[in-house]
């Protein structure tokens, strides 16, 4: 199953993961970070088991991010 992972420390808060994945992301009304909903931190980094269909799109938002802090693992 693949993973998102989001290194939230270094987010710019420029809101594109939220923009196209909104059931994924919120963006923090306290730091205008991005949040991964329903993450669990590992090692300083949010870590979402996502399926399968979902990767493409994931995958798009990963490459989209301006400073690099979001991944997927498959």
């Amino acid at each position: 199953m693949p993973n998102i992972v989001q290194y939230r420390n270094k987010c710019i808060g420029c809101g594109i993961c939220f923009e196209m994945m909104p059931g994924i992301w919120r963006m923090s009304k306290k730091d205008g970070k991005a949040t991964l909903l329903n993450g669990s931190i590992k090692k300083q980094a949010s870590v979402l088991p996502i399926n399968h269909s979902l990767s493409e799109n994931a995958k798009k938002v990963a490459k989209a991010c301006p400073v690099n802090i979001i991944k997927v693992n498959e």
